[in-house]
């Protein structure tokens, strides 16, 4: 959004701009300059957008869901880590399956009627399935298992895990909740009211995967943080 000066009333008008949505699609993230993406980090953590002097809360539910092209780098701008640590899943999306890249050429292979993207669910039910999530019951032996996989991201030598030189930061507080979160609503996708270790490790990947970051002896290596990972739930005791 922004403020713009109004001849008529002598004084500035407040205009929100598309942040001002219930899911925002942040296309190409990394070719969004510094400015963008503070402010876009403003509206991720504190849920709310500042316009001059005046903060503005954000409508819930508020998700931002972005993409970034892993290749092409040429006018790109590096995302730090404090914004890329705020998104609470990280998929890696590769090439449809041949069954898959049939239908989109039914649909898509046309110049006119294509199809048109419509409402699934309001925001009211999404606000609903949270709540639901709070009372999905995990036990305290899959907690523990959960901060010890965050742990062992920063201090894996205490686990027995021989990563140390591949790590140069560990995941932060903030992925321990939310992979927390992402196990109970992982859970509760499957049509359970309780979480397992296996839900924890079905989708820990994607809650860690951008939440580690590799030294330059681990890239020399053709190491990824995806390697880095699944060792620590490989080599980390299951409760």
């Amino acid at each position: 959004g922004t403020q713009i000066y109004d001849g008529q009333f002598g004084g500035f008008t407040t205009r929100k701009g598309p942040i001002f949505a219930n899911l925002v699609l942040a296309d190409e993230i990394n070719r969004a300059p510094a400015k963008v993406q503070s402010a876009l980090l403003e509206a991720m953590q504190e849920k709310q957008v500042t316009l001059g002097d005046t903060s503005y809360k954000l409508e819930e539910p508020f998700l931002v869901m972005a993409t970034q092209n892993p290749i092409e780098q040429e006018g790109t701008y590096p995302l730090p880590e404090a914004q890329v640590d705020r998104f609470m899943l990280k998929l890696k999306i590769g090439y449809p399956s041949r069954q898959e890249e049939r239908q989109i050429l039914d649909l898509m292979a046309r110049t006119a009627n294509l199809p048109s993207a419509g409402a699934v669910v309001d925001a009211q039910s999404i606000l609903a399935a949270r709540r639901v999530i709070n009372d999905v019951y995990i036990d305290d032996k899959v907690k523990d298992y959960i901060v010890d996989l965050v742990c062992a991201t920063r201090q894996p030598d205490q686990y027995k895990i021989q990563v140390k030189d591949f790590i140069q930061l560990g995941a932060s507080p903030r992925a321990t909740i939310a992979l927390t979160l992402a196990s109970k609503a992982y859970a509760f996708l499957k049509g359970r009211g309780y979480v397992t270790p296996q839900d924890v490790k079905s989708i820990g990947m994607d809650v860690l995967r951008h939440r580690v970051a590799i030294t330059y002896e681990a890239e020399a290596e053709e190491k990824t943080s995806e390697t880095i990972v699944q060792k620590i739930f490989d080599e980390l005791p299951v409760p």
